[in-house]
């Protein structure tokens, strides 16, 4: 007989473990880190089954998690792709097709604005200028590590517009290390894998014959200490934690050397790992998912409501269960050769066995049979190739619910030259996102010009001017009305101070692109230094009149008239330069130049201070200043002035 003592005792020991969990101090939100790897193709990773590489850290964060073998992204180019993973929508409706002329819009909410309006401390370190923060995907980091130089029309940086992984993971780390104890979100975005393939030691060394994963071995490391860190501070079990590529490399396949171009799975195909808070939950699941499927997803795990807008599904119940949707199809397209060549854009679709290429020259494949896409299966499966293309349609149509939402922006020379520095055709061949109905040249038989303009691209770059030239005039016999490539010619010319021969090349491509603000503002330059300034003060004014944000036109308009003696015209030039730009040191210090030759001293004095002010190692400014004070009768201040010129670096 059991005694009340022993019942009660029983009774107490038997709500104990719940006794404990009802007083426990409450699980405090997840963290949350994303970490995306630019360029980085699925299948050369140890956990995709890659045997030519050493990648530890992804390989265990995949065994930590849920590794998803049939990830995709929308779009093969870096902006548009990382727009998709933090806004959940297609380029049909967040407008951001390509990197140029464009800047995410102001009514749509991303990962990071809606974290932030939970509480989270947000912050993002960011490996190439391609993701910089005029592009918008800044919205709703407290911190927004870009800091790249675009100052126009220098060559001297065009190495700056990326950075190394271990340098974003010290400032990864540096804001982590501040940062840890609040509730956080995180985006680190390593951007080595991208061409060209130039790993440091070690790995330089030890993948000597296949650098492109040297540099995925670098970037492995990198994770790796950012993980090593979450562990340290006790942070790693409580960090939802996404680990994605932004898109994949042809590394030659279909003739493509690098991305963008097409949208064969070689690009589109991506790593996708998701480790949950709370413990490992091992698990691959071979579903067909997108990119744009990431924010309502980090979103239903944290419990926070996913806006109407998002377009991407929560993978939640998928990760619950083995079971997958079979009926489901992914959007994909690429821009690139419209919006920058003129020929036709691409968009395809992919179903568990099919993908579907919708072109000129359409194209279907079998990826049961064969997975590399090697045999159009066209001509020979029409049938299942219409009831593809109306699938796409469909698609197109359900993701292109509303009016676009991108800003449109101007062509900045500036970021122009740098994003081909990076080895992006940074320029516009004068097309929009408008459907083409397939009327334009097929990618397909454009691949071999695309390439020779990318290399005349990258010898340009390395001043192998007489190289490029010959490249770009082999591209003109396939493509003799070619506006990037007479655009090309045309920069190719002005820097070797060949400026009637740029002048020639400039007026071509505004005759094929009468709108072209970027051919006009550079044409109005080669006018100017060919010492044409009636043709070059008419030019750049147009140069204004199609991007009324382009400073430098409006400055260089300034010199113009300032050549011709027109000194009214020329400061009313460079006060419309300042008032576009208002940091702008030449433009201040170019107006109070004018002004003091025009007497307006104490104008003059103003405008100069504010250059001194905003370049203060420019040795010229100091040298103009110090004349406008002397001749205000301040000579000690004038003489201070003159110590500060010598002091400076000439400009």
């Amino acid at each position: 007989m059991i005694s009340f003592r022993s019942f009660a005792f029983l009774l107490t020991a038997s709500l104990l473990p719940w006794a404990s969990r009802a007083f426990a101090a409450p699980v405090p939100p997840p963290n949350v880190v994303v970490i995306t790897i630019d360029t980085l193709r699925a299948d050369h990773l140890g956990c995709y089954g890659y045997k030519q590489i050493r990648t530890p850290n992804i390989d265990s964060l995949a065994s930590d998690g849920i590794r998803f073998e049939r990830a995709y992204t929308a779009v093969p180019v870096t902006l548009p792709s990382h727009t998709v993973i933090f806004t959940g929508t297609y380029p049909t409706l967040n407008g951001m097709h390509d990197f140029a002329a464009n800047k995410l819009g102001l009514t749509q909410p991303t990962l990071a604005s809606i974290l932030k309006e939970h509480g989270y401390t947000t912050g993002a370190v960011i490996g190439s200028a391609v993701l910089d923060s005029r592009f918008g995907l800044n919205r709703g980091f407290d911190f927004y590590y870009d800091h790249f130089d675009f100052n126009r029309l220098q060559e001297s940086n065009l190495d700056q517009m990326e950075r190394p992984g271990n340098v974003v993971g010290d400032v990864t780390l540096d804001w982590l290390s501040q940062n840890y104890q609040k509730k956080f979100f995180l985006w680190m975005h390593l951007y080595d894998p991208h061409f060209p393939y130039r790993p440091p030691t070690p790995y330089t060394n030890e993948y000597r014959d296949h650098p492109y994963d040297g540099e995925i071995a670098f970037a492995d490391a990198q994770v790796g200490r950012l993980i090593h860190f979450l562990k340290m501070k006790d942070l790693y079990k409580n960090t939802l934690i996404v680990l994605s590529g932004d898109h994949g490399e042809s590394l030659g396949e279909h003739g493509e050397k690098t991305h963008g171009f097409f949208i064969y799975n070689a690009t589109l195909h991506v790593p996708l790992l998701i480790r949950l808070p709370g413990g490992p939950s091992p698990k691959v699941l071979p579903a067909l998912v997108n990119l744009a499927d990431l924010m309502p997803t980090v979103l239903q795990i944290l419990k926070v409501e996913v806006p109407s807008q998002v377009q991407g599904r929560n993978l939640l119940p998928l990760m619950r269960t083995t079971q997958q949707d079979e009926t489901r199809s992914l959007y994909a397209e690429t821009f690139l050769p419209r919006l920058h060549f003129n020929w036709n854009e691409l968009r395809s679709i992919e179903s568990e066995k099919y993908h579907f290429v919708d072109a000129p020259k359409p194209e279907l494949y079998d990826l049961t049979k064969d997975p590399g896409e090697t045999q159009n299966l066209y001509a020979e499966k029409k049938a299942v190739a219409e009831e593809m293309r109306a699938r796409l349609a469909a698609l197109i149509k359900q993701y292109s619910s509303g009016q676009e939402l991108a800003e449109k922006t101007g062509l900045d020379p500036a970021l122009m030259e740098r994003l081909q520095s990076l080895g992006y055709a940074g320029f516009s061949g004068g097309g929009n996102p408008t459907i083409t109905g397939r009327s334009l040249p097929d990618p397909k038989d454009r691949i071999q010009v695309y390439e020779l303009v990318s290399d005349a691209i990258a010898e340009s770059q390395h001043g192998d001017y007489a190289s490029s030239i010959e490249k770009l005039n082999i591209a003109l016999k396939s493509d003799p009305d070619s506006v990037p490539v007479h655009y090309l010619q045309g920069m190719n010319y002005y820097r070797m101070g060949e400026f009637p021969n740029s002048v020639e090349q400039l007026q071509r491509v505004l005759q094929l692109s009468p709108d072209y603000s970027l051919a006009a503002f550079q044409l109005g330059l080669a006018y100017a230094r060919a010492g044409d300034f009636d043709h070059a003060v008419e030019t750049l004014k147009r140069a204004l009149e199609l991007d009324s944000t382009n400073f430098s036109a409006a400055y260089n308009l300034g010199v113009a008239y300032a050549q011709k003696r027109l000194m009214t015209q020329a400061a009313g030039a460079f006060r419309s330069c300042i008032s576009i730009a208002p940091e702008y040191a030449p433009g201040h210090r170019a107006l109070g130049e004018i002004l003091s030759y025009q007497g307006q001293a104490d104008e003059a004095l103003a405008e100069l201070r504010r250059a001194a002010e905003l370049a203060p190692q420019d040795a010229g400014t100091h040298v103009a200043l110090a004349k406008a004070l002397s001749a205000k009768g301040l000579n000690d201040e004038a003489q201070a002035e003159m110590r500060k010129a010598q002091q400076a670096e000439p400009q």
